[in-house]
């Protein structure tokens, strides 16, 4: 007996032992395979450091606010004064003019004699009256305080109508209605109106199932349009590799050709400098670019092939959905013609269902009560005739009195702009004799864009001068991100700054870089020192180099609708293993340069920073670290 229960105690240990090796087997695995689907991270120590915020860049020093002497008029120069490289003072001639009328003074009178002819149809037409005209002409036009109270007279006078017109028309449905209860007992035409009203909701529903039914054509036909469209795809795609090859095989083709040409006249001695230059690239290239080509060959033969297999897979499987979407239009088309039979159908009936009810109701018969109704109804029917009449009379007074103050706003605009242009007439009269073109400031002469006998053009400079104590400037583009590093006054460092002496670069201006406003900015720079223009210069300007206790890398900086952060891994001790846990951290950015940023964060300065990971990463989750 005691044996028995040894032996049983025994078994229930064994059994024990066996249980508890196989859960941790299967948690140790259970935890294995957890740890390849999280995320995997690269991380980085915080650290302490140096960031250094400079943007680099090379630029064209140019002329320094030059100044550009422009012309108004098209005149011709019948002499130039000056050369460039010529130092002039303010108002020293520059160009002789011609004496002769401008191109622009020709316009002027032109457009003179045109607004004098529009102010004499103006005075003649039909809707000008000479009360206006002599207003006009005296300068005794209607005041804006007497316009505005005759408008708003004639305004009350319309609004007390139309009050007077809507209890006419109220009466005449209080009539109305009260001629309708007079005829309800008169005729039953219940059945009639009940044949009317089915008549009605049928169409209707008729009506709608047009609608739906036509929606259902449309929407198969749409079907099979996508379905017919995935051939056409494929066809395309064929076509387009097809295309690929042929490129491919002619340009290696024109190659081979192209050198063994070339071979043949070396060989004759038959050669140009530049064949034989053409030549030397070629095999210069050598095999190189030969089984370059040909990879681009197999490579294009490659996607032709697969493209042919893909067309013959989507010909295959879409006969049996042209089918069933052509099943689909027969159907609803069925539907569609039915709607349309059964709508013709109850218009019909409804026609008849009305007229029946006509008929019913004209055999009905009134009393006195309907008599004196229908005369109250006659007498107020002509009041509002008149009413109405009135109404139309008045509008149309006012009408007429906003049209002559149009007249009158519209003839004083046209006699200030004759004005305004016979003042402009003689001022380019006046400079049509005896006229130069003088420097406006003093400085040096650096462009002239016309010669003796050539004309000047309105907004193009005639000459263009770089004034005394100028400086230069030059410009190159970076980033919008670049450019948020910046402010206007500071100072660039020159690379090489051993070659210049004296020469400050100061940065002028931030403004959208034209080529590419969106992206990018187009820095500007004032240049003062020993330089000339089109030298090039490299620079580098932004903040100087500070140290700071928190640097990550630029990866590490996320940002969301709360503001930016890190995430940083913290880990936590398991039953087996130690898990990773990414936790949250806000940071404000104190300072960045192209890798690296400077943070002010509740860091201590050597957690790990998680920079990148093989998947998107949220805080409060686990992730595993990357190996080495």
């Amino acid at each position: 007996m005691n044996e028995n229960g040894k032996k049983r105690r025994e078994w229930v240990k064994t059994a024990a032992i066996i249980f508890l090796s196989v859960m941790l087997v299967l948690t140790f695995f259970s935890n294995t395979i957890m740890n390849y689907s999280l995320p995997e991270v690269a991380t980085q120590y915080v650290e302490s450091g140096t960031i250094t915020a400079k943007i680099r860049g090379s630029g064209v020093v140019e002329s320094g606010n030059p100044y550009n002497v422009e012309v108004s008029e098209s005149r011709k120069v019948s002499q130039v004064a000056v050369k460039v490289g010529d130092q002039v003072e303010k108002d020293d001639v520059l160009m002789y003019l011609e004496d002769a009328e401008s191109t622009e003074l020709k316009e002027a009178k032109t457009q003179l004699d045109s607004l004098k002819a529009e102010y004499d149809k103006a005075i003649v037409a039909a809707d000008t009256s000479s009360n206006i005209v002599n207003k006009v002409q005296t300068g005794d036009v209607t005041s804006t305080e007497s316009k505005v109270a005759q408008i708003d007279a004639y305004n009350s006078r319309i609004d007390a109508l139309e009050n007077t017109i809507d209890a006419y028309n109220n009466r005449i449905a209080e009539i109305d209605a009260a001629l309708g209860k007079l005829g309800d007992g008169s005729v039953d035409t219940s059945a009639e109106q009940q044949a009317v009203n089915y008549a009605q909701a049928e169409l209707s529903k008729a009506t709608a199932w047009i609608e739906t039914a036509n929606q259902k054509l449309e929407a198969a036909k749409g079907v099979l349009e996508s379905v017919n469209s995935a051939v056409q795809v494929a066809q395309d795609n064929v076509a387009a590799c097809q295309t690929a090859v042929d490129n491919a095989v002619k340009e290696r083709s024109e190659r081979e050709n192209r050198q063994k040409s070339l071979e043949e006249k070396a060989a004759q001695g038959d050669l140009s400098a530049e064949d034989q230059a053409a030549l030397d690239r070629l095999k210069s290239e050598g095999e190189g670019s030969v089984k370059e080509a040909q990879k681009a060959e197999e490579s294009a033969y490659l996607a032709l092939e697969n493209a042919n297999q893909a067309l013959a897979n989507a010909s295959a499987a879409i006969e049996s959905d042209r089918a069933e979407a052509q099943k689909k239009i027969n159907e609803a088309q069925t539907e569609y013609d039915s709607a349309v039979t059964a709508k013709g159908t109850w218009e019909g009936k409804l026609a008849d269902a009305q007229r029946n009810l006509a008929n019913k109701e004209a055999g009905g018969s009134g009393g006195g009560e309907r008599e004196a109704l229908n005369n109250e109804k006659a007498d107020l029917t002509l009041s509002l005739s008149k009413a109405t009449a009135e109404k139309e009379d008045v509008e149309k007074e006012l009408t007429d009195l906003l049209a002559g103050f149009t007249k009158e706003v519209d003839l004083s605009a046209l006699l200030t702009k004759i004005a305004d242009q016979e003042k402009l007439v003689k001022e380019l009269t006046d400079k049509s004799v005896g006229a130069t073109i003088t420097a406006p400031v003093a400085g040096t002469v650096t462009t002239l864009n016309v010669v003796a006998g050539e004309s000047t053009e309105p907004g193009t400079p005639a000459a263009v001068l770089q004034p005394a104590g100028k400086g230069f400037s030059m410009s190159f583009s970076v980033t919008n991100e670049q450019a948020k590093r910046l402010s206007v006054g500071d100072v660039a460092d020159l690379v090489n700054a051993w070659r210049y002496d004296d020469l400050k670069v100061t940065l002028a201006n931030i403004k959208p870089d034209p080529n590419e406003p969106g992206q990018k900015k187009l820095l500007t720079f004032d240049v003062d020192g020993d330089v000339t223009a089109g030298q090039t210069l490299n620079v580098s300007v932004g903040q100087k180099s500070a140290n700071y206790d928190l640097i990550v890398p630029n990866s590490a900086i996320r940002e969301d609708n709360n503001g930016k952060f890190i995430l940083i891994v913290e880990s936590k001790p398991g039953p087996l293993n130690t898990r990773y846990i990414a936790t949250r951290v806000d940071v404000e950015v104190l300072a960045s340069d192209d890798t690296q940023s400077a943070i002010s964060a509740a860091l201590y300065g050597y957690e790990f920073v998680i920079t990148t990971s093989t998947k998107p990463v949220e805080a409060g989750k686990q992730v595993r670290l990357a190996e080495g």
